[in-house]
Protein backbone atom coordinates (compact mmCIF):
# COMPACT_ATOMS: atom_id res chain seq x y z
CA UNK A 1 0.00 0.00 0.00
CA UNK A 2 1.27 3.53 -0.84
CA UNK A 3 2.25 5.60 2.19
CA UNK A 4 2.95 9.34 2.29
CA UNK A 5 5.39 10.90 4.73
CA UNK A 6 3.94 13.61 7.02
CA UNK A 7 5.73 16.38 5.10
CA UNK A 8 4.08 15.51 1.75
CA UNK A 9 1.63 18.04 0.40
CA UNK A 10 -2.05 18.12 1.31
CA UNK A 11 -2.78 17.84 -2.41
CA UNK A 12 -1.12 14.44 -2.55
CA UNK A 13 -3.11 13.25 0.45
CA UNK A 14 -6.31 14.49 -1.18
CA UNK A 15 -5.44 12.65 -4.39
CA UNK A 16 -4.95 9.42 -2.48
CA UNK A 17 -8.31 9.87 -0.75
CA UNK A 18 -10.04 10.38 -4.10
CA UNK A 19 -8.35 7.29 -5.53
CA UNK A 20 -9.54 5.25 -2.57
CA UNK A 21 -13.08 6.53 -3.08
CA UNK A 22 -13.03 5.43 -6.73
CA UNK A 23 -11.27 2.08 -6.16
CA UNK A 24 -11.82 0.66 -2.66
CA UNK A 25 -8.92 -1.34 -1.27
CA UNK A 26 -9.23 -5.04 -1.99
CA UNK A 27 -9.25 -5.69 1.73
CA UNK A 28 -12.82 -4.35 1.74
CA UNK A 29 -15.38 -7.13 1.10
CA UNK A 30 -17.78 -4.70 -0.58
CA UNK A 31 -15.14 -4.04 -3.25
CA UNK A 32 -15.74 -7.55 -4.60
CA UNK A 33 -19.41 -7.07 -5.49
CA UNK A 34 -18.74 -6.72 -9.21
CA UNK A 35 -16.46 -9.77 -9.28
CA UNK A 36 -19.04 -11.87 -7.45
CA UNK A 37 -21.76 -10.78 -9.87
CA UNK A 38 -19.52 -11.65 -12.83
CA UNK A 39 -18.74 -15.10 -11.40
CA UNK A 40 -22.40 -15.93 -10.77
CA UNK A 41 -23.53 -14.76 -14.21
CA UNK A 42 -20.77 -16.74 -15.91
CA UNK A 43 -21.70 -19.83 -13.90
CA UNK A 44 -25.36 -19.89 -14.88
CA UNK A 45 -24.78 -18.81 -18.49
CA UNK A 46 -21.76 -20.90 -19.44
CA UNK A 47 -21.01 -23.12 -16.45
CA UNK A 48 -19.76 -26.67 -17.00
CA UNK A 49 -20.40 -28.33 -13.65
CA UNK A 50 -23.35 -30.31 -15.00
CA UNK A 51 -21.51 -31.17 -18.22
CA UNK A 52 -18.64 -32.50 -16.11
CA UNK A 53 -21.05 -34.46 -13.90
CA UNK A 54 -22.52 -36.19 -16.94
CA UNK A 55 -19.02 -37.21 -17.96
CA UNK A 56 -18.14 -38.56 -14.49
CA UNK A 57 -21.37 -40.53 -14.11
CA UNK A 58 -20.94 -42.00 -17.59
CA UNK A 59 -17.28 -42.87 -17.05
CA UNK A 60 -17.63 -44.30 -13.53
CA UNK A 61 -21.21 -44.59 -12.25
CA UNK A 62 -20.20 -47.03 -9.48
CA UNK A 63 -17.22 -45.70 -7.55
CA UNK A 64 -17.07 -47.56 -4.26
CA UNK A 65 -13.57 -47.60 -2.75
CA UNK A 66 -11.36 -50.39 -4.03
CA UNK A 67 -13.45 -50.98 -7.14
CA UNK A 68 -12.52 -50.65 -10.79
CA UNK A 69 -15.00 -47.76 -10.96
CA UNK A 70 -13.16 -45.90 -8.22
CA UNK A 71 -9.86 -46.37 -10.04
CA UNK A 72 -11.42 -45.04 -13.26
CA UNK A 73 -12.77 -42.03 -11.35
CA UNK A 74 -9.31 -41.22 -10.00
CA UNK A 75 -7.85 -41.16 -13.49
CA UNK A 76 -10.83 -39.13 -14.73
CA UNK A 77 -10.31 -36.54 -11.98
CA UNK A 78 -6.58 -36.26 -12.69
CA UNK A 79 -7.20 -35.59 -16.38
CA UNK A 80 -10.01 -33.13 -15.64
CA UNK A 81 -7.72 -31.09 -13.40
CA UNK A 82 -5.10 -30.98 -16.12
CA UNK A 83 -7.67 -29.96 -18.72
CA UNK A 84 -9.02 -27.20 -16.46
CA UNK A 85 -5.51 -25.78 -16.19
CA UNK A 86 -4.81 -26.43 -12.53
CA UNK A 87 -1.20 -26.47 -11.39
CA UNK A 88 0.67 -29.12 -9.40
CA UNK A 89 -1.84 -31.82 -10.33
CA UNK A 90 -0.99 -35.01 -8.50
CA UNK A 91 -2.25 -38.19 -6.92
CA UNK A 92 -1.71 -38.47 -3.17
CA UNK A 93 -1.79 -42.11 -2.03
CA UNK A 94 -4.57 -43.44 0.17
CA UNK A 95 -5.10 -47.01 1.34
CA UNK A 96 -8.81 -47.83 1.21
CA UNK A 97 -11.08 -50.68 2.28
CA UNK A 98 -12.40 -52.99 -0.42
CA UNK A 99 -15.88 -54.38 0.24
CA UNK A 100 -18.14 -55.84 -2.45
CA UNK A 101 -21.91 -56.12 -2.12
CA UNK A 102 -22.30 -59.44 -3.87
CA UNK A 103 -25.19 -60.31 -6.14
CA UNK A 104 -27.79 -61.52 -3.62
CA UNK A 105 -29.85 -59.74 -1.02
CA UNK A 106 -33.07 -61.64 -0.38
CA UNK A 107 -35.60 -61.10 2.39
CA UNK A 108 -38.58 -63.42 1.99
CA UNK A 109 -41.52 -64.26 4.26
CA UNK A 110 -41.33 -67.81 5.68
CA UNK A 111 -44.34 -67.51 8.03
CA UNK A 112 -47.31 -67.01 8.33
CA UNK A 113 -48.50 -69.56 5.80
CA UNK A 114 -50.63 -67.19 3.77
CA UNK A 115 -47.66 -64.93 3.00
CA UNK A 116 -44.92 -67.53 2.41
CA UNK A 117 -42.66 -66.53 -0.46
CA UNK A 118 -43.54 -62.84 -0.45
CA UNK A 119 -40.38 -60.75 -0.87
CA UNK A 120 -39.55 -57.54 0.94
CA UNK A 121 -37.42 -55.17 -1.13
CA UNK A 122 -34.00 -54.92 0.49
CA UNK A 123 -30.37 -53.93 0.00
CA UNK A 124 -27.23 -55.02 1.83
CA UNK A 125 -25.74 -52.37 4.09
CA UNK A 126 -22.16 -51.37 3.43
CA UNK A 127 -19.51 -53.28 5.41
CA UNK A 128 -21.98 -55.98 6.46
CA UNK A 129 -20.93 -59.61 6.65
CA UNK A 130 -22.73 -62.31 4.69
CA UNK A 131 -25.38 -64.68 5.93
CA UNK A 132 -24.63 -68.42 5.85
CA UNK A 133 -24.38 -69.63 2.24
CA UNK A 134 -27.99 -70.79 2.09
CA UNK A 135 -29.30 -67.99 4.27
CA UNK A 136 -30.95 -68.01 7.69
CA UNK A 137 -34.55 -68.20 8.83
CA UNK A 138 -35.76 -66.68 12.07
CA UNK A 139 -38.66 -64.91 13.73
CA UNK A 140 -38.68 -61.10 13.66
CA UNK A 141 -39.19 -58.59 16.45
CA UNK A 142 -39.74 -54.92 15.70
CA UNK A 143 -38.27 -52.10 17.80
CA UNK A 144 -38.16 -48.33 17.47
CA UNK A 145 -35.01 -47.62 19.47
CA UNK A 146 -32.01 -49.09 21.23
CA UNK A 147 -33.76 -48.38 24.52
CA UNK A 148 -36.72 -50.51 23.48
CA UNK A 149 -34.35 -53.26 22.37
CA UNK A 150 -32.68 -53.21 25.80
CA UNK A 151 -36.07 -53.57 27.48
CA UNK A 152 -36.96 -56.53 25.23
CA UNK A 153 -33.53 -58.08 25.23
CA UNK A 154 -34.77 -61.55 26.18
CA UNK A 155 -37.16 -61.56 23.20
CA UNK A 156 -34.39 -60.81 20.72
CA UNK A 157 -32.31 -63.92 21.41
CA UNK A 158 -32.11 -66.05 18.26
CA UNK A 159 -34.28 -63.65 16.26
CA UNK A 160 -33.99 -61.00 13.56
CA UNK A 161 -34.28 -57.50 15.01
CA UNK A 162 -36.14 -55.05 12.78
CA UNK A 163 -35.34 -51.39 13.53
CA UNK A 164 -38.27 -49.38 12.21
CA UNK A 165 -37.74 -45.83 13.46
CA UNK A 166 -38.46 -43.43 10.57
CA UNK A 167 -36.73 -40.16 9.90
CA UNK A 168 -38.77 -37.62 11.86
CA UNK A 169 -41.42 -36.29 9.45
CA UNK A 170 -41.93 -33.21 11.66
CA UNK A 171 -38.31 -32.11 11.32
CA UNK A 172 -38.08 -29.23 8.86
CA UNK A 173 -34.34 -29.86 8.45
CA UNK A 174 -33.99 -33.22 6.69
CA UNK A 175 -30.36 -33.56 7.78
CA UNK A 176 -31.50 -33.28 11.39
CA UNK A 177 -34.10 -35.96 10.70
CA UNK A 178 -31.41 -38.15 9.18
CA UNK A 179 -29.13 -37.63 12.16
CA UNK A 180 -31.92 -38.65 14.50
CA UNK A 181 -32.47 -41.99 12.78
CA UNK A 182 -29.19 -43.05 11.17
CA UNK A 183 -27.76 -44.53 14.38
CA UNK A 184 -29.90 -47.62 13.87
CA UNK A 185 -28.17 -48.17 10.53
CA UNK A 186 -24.64 -47.62 11.80
CA UNK A 187 -24.97 -49.43 15.17
CA UNK A 188 -28.06 -51.56 14.76
CA UNK A 189 -26.34 -54.84 13.95
CA UNK A 190 -24.02 -54.69 16.96
CA UNK A 191 -26.80 -53.64 19.34
CA UNK A 192 -28.93 -56.53 18.06
CA UNK A 193 -26.00 -58.95 18.38
CA UNK A 194 -25.49 -57.94 22.01
CA UNK A 195 -29.05 -59.16 22.64
CA UNK A 196 -28.35 -62.47 20.91
CA UNK A 197 -30.00 -61.70 17.57
CA UNK A 198 -28.90 -63.54 14.44
CA UNK A 199 -29.46 -60.63 12.01
CA UNK A 200 -30.70 -57.04 11.81
CA UNK A 201 -32.94 -55.30 9.30
CA UNK A 202 -33.16 -51.50 9.14
CA UNK A 203 -35.80 -49.14 7.77
CA UNK A 204 -34.24 -47.17 4.91
CA UNK A 205 -33.02 -43.67 5.71
CA UNK A 206 -35.48 -41.84 3.49
CA UNK A 207 -38.21 -39.25 3.91
CA UNK A 208 -40.14 -40.78 1.03
CA UNK A 209 -42.55 -43.73 1.12
CA UNK A 210 -41.52 -45.86 -1.85
CA UNK A 211 -40.12 -49.28 -2.69
CA UNK A 212 -36.52 -48.21 -3.32
CA UNK A 213 -34.16 -49.35 -0.53
CA UNK A 214 -31.30 -47.11 0.60
CA UNK A 215 -27.88 -48.47 1.48
CA UNK A 216 -25.16 -46.75 3.54
CA UNK A 217 -22.34 -47.81 5.76
CA UNK A 218 -22.55 -49.60 9.10
CA UNK A 219 -19.87 -50.59 11.59
CA UNK A 220 -19.31 -53.38 14.07
CA UNK A 221 -18.44 -52.78 17.70
CA UNK A 222 -15.23 -54.38 18.92
CA UNK A 223 -15.76 -57.67 20.74
CA UNK A 224 -19.36 -58.11 19.55
CA UNK A 225 -20.36 -60.92 17.13
CA UNK A 226 -20.75 -59.73 13.55
CA UNK A 227 -24.23 -60.46 12.26
CA UNK A 228 -25.57 -59.69 8.76
CA UNK A 229 -27.64 -56.57 8.21
CA UNK A 230 -29.63 -55.05 5.37
CA UNK A 231 -32.04 -52.16 4.76
CA UNK A 232 -35.67 -52.55 3.74
CA UNK A 233 -37.42 -49.99 1.58
CA UNK A 234 -39.85 -47.76 3.44
CA UNK A 235 -42.79 -49.52 1.76
CA UNK A 236 -41.41 -52.93 2.73
CA UNK A 237 -40.83 -51.67 6.27
CA UNK A 238 -44.45 -50.55 6.58
CA UNK A 239 -45.62 -53.89 5.24
CA UNK A 240 -43.47 -55.89 7.64
CA UNK A 241 -44.64 -53.74 10.54
CA UNK A 242 -48.27 -54.41 9.59
CA UNK A 243 -47.59 -58.16 9.54
CA UNK A 244 -46.08 -58.03 13.02
CA UNK A 245 -48.86 -55.83 14.35
CA UNK A 246 -51.42 -58.45 13.25
CA UNK A 247 -50.21 -60.54 16.19
CA UNK A 248 -49.16 -63.67 14.30
CA UNK A 249 -45.46 -64.63 14.57
CA UNK A 250 -43.56 -63.58 11.45
CA UNK A 251 -40.52 -65.48 10.23
CA UNK A 252 -38.23 -64.31 7.47
CA UNK A 253 -35.67 -66.02 5.30
CA UNK A 254 -32.66 -63.74 4.81
CA UNK A 255 -29.74 -64.33 2.47
CA UNK A 256 -26.95 -62.05 1.22
CA UNK A 257 -23.39 -62.60 0.03
CA UNK A 258 -21.13 -59.53 0.43
CA UNK A 259 -17.37 -60.12 0.52
CA UNK A 260 -14.49 -58.33 2.25
CA UNK A 261 -11.18 -58.16 0.37
CA UNK A 262 -7.76 -56.92 1.43
CA UNK A 263 -7.28 -53.12 1.48
CA UNK A 264 -6.26 -51.56 -1.83
CA UNK A 265 -4.16 -48.58 -2.90
CA UNK A 266 -6.04 -45.55 -4.20
CA UNK A 267 -5.56 -41.78 -4.14
CA UNK A 268 -6.86 -38.33 -3.40
CA UNK A 269 -6.58 -36.20 -6.54
CA UNK A 270 -5.14 -32.72 -5.96
CA UNK A 271 -4.62 -29.63 -8.13
CA UNK A 272 -4.09 -25.93 -7.42
CA UNK A 273 -4.53 -22.35 -8.45
CA UNK A 274 -1.33 -20.98 -6.96
CA UNK A 275 -1.77 -17.67 -5.16
CA UNK A 276 -0.06 -14.52 -6.42
CA UNK A 277 0.95 -12.94 -3.10
CA UNK A 278 0.61 -15.50 -0.32
CA UNK A 279 0.99 -18.82 -2.19
CA UNK A 280 1.84 -20.65 1.04
CA UNK A 281 -1.60 -19.80 2.48
CA UNK A 282 -4.13 -22.41 1.33
CA UNK A 283 -7.87 -22.69 0.85
CA UNK A 284 -9.14 -26.22 0.20
CA UNK A 285 -12.26 -26.95 -1.84
CA UNK A 286 -13.54 -30.39 -2.72
CA UNK A 287 -15.97 -33.24 -2.58
CA UNK A 288 -15.58 -36.99 -2.34
CA UNK A 289 -14.91 -38.88 -5.54
CA UNK A 290 -16.12 -42.27 -4.29
CA UNK A 291 -19.78 -43.23 -4.33
CA UNK A 292 -21.95 -46.24 -3.65
CA UNK A 293 -22.33 -49.08 -6.13
CA UNK A 294 -26.00 -48.31 -6.79
CA UNK A 295 -27.41 -45.50 -8.90
CA UNK A 296 -24.79 -43.18 -10.38
CA UNK A 297 -23.70 -41.22 -7.32
CA UNK A 298 -24.86 -38.08 -9.12
CA UNK A 299 -25.83 -36.21 -5.96
CA UNK A 300 -23.55 -38.09 -3.53
CA UNK A 301 -21.06 -36.85 -4.31
CA UNK A 302 -20.54 -36.49 -8.01
CA UNK A 303 -22.25 -33.11 -7.93
CA UNK A 304 -20.08 -31.81 -5.09
CA UNK A 305 -16.86 -32.93 -6.74
CA UNK A 306 -17.82 -31.40 -10.07
CA UNK A 307 -18.92 -28.16 -8.39
CA UNK A 308 -15.49 -27.88 -6.75
CA UNK A 309 -13.73 -28.46 -10.06
CA UNK A 310 -15.98 -25.94 -11.78
CA UNK A 311 -15.41 -23.31 -9.09
CA UNK A 312 -11.71 -23.41 -9.92
CA UNK A 313 -12.32 -23.40 -13.68
CA UNK A 314 -14.57 -20.36 -13.43
CA UNK A 315 -11.86 -18.34 -11.68
CA UNK A 316 -9.26 -19.30 -14.26
CA UNK A 317 -11.67 -18.63 -17.11
CA UNK A 318 -12.40 -15.15 -15.77
CA UNK A 319 -8.75 -14.36 -15.06
CA UNK A 320 -9.40 -14.08 -11.32
CA UNK A 321 -6.24 -15.46 -9.75
CA UNK A 322 -6.36 -14.66 -6.01
CA UNK A 323 -3.58 -13.77 -3.60
CA UNK A 324 -3.81 -17.13 -1.80
CA UNK A 325 -3.64 -20.67 -3.19
CA UNK A 326 -6.89 -22.50 -3.86
CA UNK A 327 -6.33 -26.24 -3.66
CA UNK A 328 -8.93 -28.54 -5.22
CA UNK A 329 -9.14 -32.01 -3.67
CA UNK A 330 -11.19 -34.98 -4.87
CA UNK A 331 -11.22 -37.11 -1.72
CA UNK A 332 -11.41 -40.90 -1.81
CA UNK A 333 -13.33 -43.17 0.59
CA UNK A 334 -15.78 -40.93 2.39
CA UNK A 335 -18.61 -43.44 2.15
CA UNK A 336 -17.10 -46.37 4.01
CA UNK A 337 -14.02 -45.27 5.86
CA UNK A 338 -12.99 -41.58 5.49
CA UNK A 339 -9.47 -42.71 4.62
CA UNK A 340 -9.00 -39.84 2.17
CA UNK A 341 -9.88 -37.12 4.66
CA UNK A 342 -7.61 -38.55 7.32
CA UNK A 343 -4.76 -39.13 4.86
CA UNK A 344 -4.94 -35.54 3.58
CA UNK A 345 -4.57 -34.13 7.07
CA UNK A 346 -1.68 -36.48 7.90
CA UNK A 347 0.17 -35.83 4.66
CA UNK A 348 -0.19 -32.05 5.00
CA UNK A 349 0.36 -31.78 8.75
CA UNK A 350 3.22 -29.29 8.32
CA UNK A 351 0.97 -27.04 6.21
CA UNK A 352 -2.01 -27.03 8.56
CA UNK A 353 -1.05 -23.74 10.25
CA UNK A 354 -1.27 -22.15 6.79
CA UNK A 355 -4.62 -23.70 5.88
CA UNK A 356 -6.90 -20.66 5.97
CA UNK A 357 -10.22 -22.25 5.07
CA UNK A 358 -11.74 -25.49 3.77
CA UNK A 359 -15.00 -25.83 1.85
CA UNK A 360 -16.76 -29.04 0.86
CA UNK A 361 -19.89 -29.74 -1.15
CA UNK A 362 -21.46 -33.03 -0.01
CA UNK A 363 -25.15 -32.32 0.58
CA UNK A 364 -26.56 -32.98 -2.87
CA UNK A 365 -26.69 -31.18 -6.19
CA UNK A 366 -29.84 -29.21 -5.50
CA UNK A 367 -30.34 -25.44 -5.58
CA UNK A 368 -27.77 -23.67 -3.37
CA UNK A 369 -29.08 -21.59 -0.48
CA UNK A 370 -25.76 -20.63 1.07
CA UNK A 371 -23.26 -22.23 3.43
CA UNK A 372 -22.81 -23.61 6.90
CA UNK A 373 -19.60 -22.87 8.79
CA UNK A 374 -17.66 -23.55 11.96
CA UNK A 375 -16.37 -19.96 11.98
CA UNK A 376 -17.09 -17.75 14.99
CA UNK A 377 -16.41 -14.18 16.03
CA UNK A 378 -14.49 -11.97 13.60
CA UNK A 379 -14.10 -14.74 11.01
CA UNK A 380 -17.84 -15.37 10.97
CA UNK A 381 -18.49 -11.64 10.62
CA UNK A 382 -16.29 -11.52 7.51
CA UNK A 383 -18.03 -14.56 6.03
CA UNK A 384 -21.39 -12.94 6.73
CA UNK A 385 -20.28 -9.90 4.74
CA UNK A 386 -19.19 -12.07 1.82
CA UNK A 387 -22.48 -13.98 1.94
CA UNK A 388 -24.38 -10.71 1.50
CA UNK A 389 -22.80 -10.43 -1.95
CA UNK A 390 -24.54 -13.70 -2.88
CA UNK A 391 -28.00 -12.57 -1.77
CA UNK A 392 -29.07 -11.38 -5.27
CA UNK A 393 -28.73 -15.04 -6.37
CA UNK A 394 -30.74 -16.19 -3.33
CA UNK A 395 -27.81 -18.17 -1.97
CA UNK A 396 -26.55 -15.82 0.71
CA UNK A 397 -27.11 -17.83 3.88
CA UNK A 398 -24.11 -18.24 6.21
CA UNK A 399 -25.33 -20.47 9.02
CA UNK A 400 -23.62 -21.90 12.06
CA UNK A 401 -22.88 -25.55 11.36
CA UNK A 402 -20.19 -27.80 10.01
CA UNK A 403 -18.21 -28.55 6.90
CA UNK A 404 -18.13 -31.90 5.11
CA UNK A 405 -16.85 -35.19 6.49
CA UNK A 406 -13.67 -35.20 4.38
CA UNK A 407 -12.47 -31.81 5.61
CA UNK A 408 -13.63 -32.54 9.14
CA UNK A 409 -10.26 -33.87 10.39
CA UNK A 410 -8.69 -30.46 9.72
CA UNK A 411 -10.89 -28.86 12.36
CA UNK A 412 -8.58 -30.43 14.95
CA UNK A 413 -5.89 -28.05 13.66
CA UNK A 414 -8.10 -24.98 13.94
CA UNK A 415 -8.89 -24.76 10.23
CA UNK A 416 -12.14 -22.92 9.54
CA UNK A 417 -14.61 -25.18 7.71
CA UNK A 418 -17.67 -24.59 5.58
CA UNK A 419 -20.13 -26.70 3.65
CA UNK A 420 -22.34 -25.80 0.73
CA UNK A 421 -25.97 -25.68 1.89
CA UNK A 422 -28.36 -26.71 -0.90
CA UNK A 423 -32.10 -27.16 -0.48
CA UNK A 424 -32.27 -30.61 1.10
CA UNK A 425 -36.00 -31.28 0.79
CA UNK A 426 -35.53 -34.05 -1.80
CA UNK A 427 -32.03 -35.23 -0.96
CA UNK A 428 -33.06 -38.23 1.09
CA UNK A 429 -35.47 -39.35 -1.63
CA UNK A 430 -32.39 -40.38 -3.62
CA UNK A 431 -29.52 -40.65 -1.10
CA UNK A 432 -27.57 -43.95 -1.29
CA UNK A 433 -30.08 -45.55 -3.64
CA UNK A 434 -30.71 -46.53 -7.25
CA UNK A 435 -32.56 -43.21 -7.56
CA UNK A 436 -29.34 -41.17 -7.26
CA UNK A 437 -29.00 -40.56 -11.00
CA UNK A 438 -28.40 -37.71 -13.41
CA UNK A 439 -32.13 -37.58 -14.11
CA UNK A 440 -32.65 -36.07 -10.64
CA UNK A 441 -30.08 -33.28 -11.12
CA UNK A 442 -30.85 -29.87 -12.61
CA UNK A 443 -28.05 -28.37 -14.69
CA UNK A 444 -28.69 -24.75 -13.68
CA UNK A 445 -28.71 -25.63 -9.97
CA UNK A 446 -25.30 -27.32 -9.94
CA UNK A 447 -23.81 -24.62 -12.14
CA UNK A 448 -25.10 -21.92 -9.78
CA UNK A 449 -23.72 -23.86 -6.81
CA UNK A 450 -20.30 -23.91 -8.44
CA UNK A 451 -20.54 -20.16 -8.97
CA UNK A 452 -21.46 -19.52 -5.33
CA UNK A 453 -18.51 -21.63 -4.20
CA UNK A 454 -16.15 -19.85 -6.59
CA UNK A 455 -17.28 -16.45 -5.37
CA UNK A 456 -16.88 -17.30 -1.69
CA UNK A 457 -13.45 -18.83 -2.25
CA UNK A 458 -12.21 -15.97 -4.41
CA UNK A 459 -13.07 -13.24 -1.95
CA UNK A 460 -11.58 -15.08 1.02
CA UNK A 461 -8.45 -15.96 -0.97
CA UNK A 462 -7.95 -12.42 -2.28
CA UNK A 463 -8.53 -10.31 0.83
CA UNK A 464 -5.50 -8.41 2.09
CA UNK A 465 -5.84 -10.01 5.52
CA UNK A 466 -6.39 -13.74 6.06
CA UNK A 467 -9.37 -14.95 8.00
CA UNK A 468 -8.68 -15.12 11.76
CA UNK A 469 -8.04 -18.69 12.87
CA UNK A 470 -10.17 -20.37 15.48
Amino acid sequence: MIQFAPWKSAAAALALACLAAVSPPRGDVAAYAEDVDTILREAVARGRAYERLVDLCTTAPHRLSGSAGAAAAVEWARQEMIDIGLENVRLEPVTVPHWERGDVCLVRVAEPAGLVGDELTSITLGSSVATPEFGLTAEVIEVQSFEELAERRAEADGKIVFFNRPMDPESINTFAAYGGAVGQRSRGASEAAKAGAVAALIRSMSTRLDDVPHTGNMSYAVGVPKIPTAALSTVASERLSDMIEAGVPVKLHFRQNPVWHADKPSANVVGEIVGTTFPEEILVVGGHLDGWDVGQGAHDDGAGTCEAFEAARLLLQLGLRPKRTIRVVAFMNEENGLAGGRAYREQHAAEMPNHVFALESDSGGFRPRGFTTTAKGDAKAILDEIAKLLEPADCGLMLDGRGGADIGPMQLDGVLLAGLRPDSSRYFDVHHSESDTLATVNDREVNLAAGAMAALLYVIADLDERLPRR
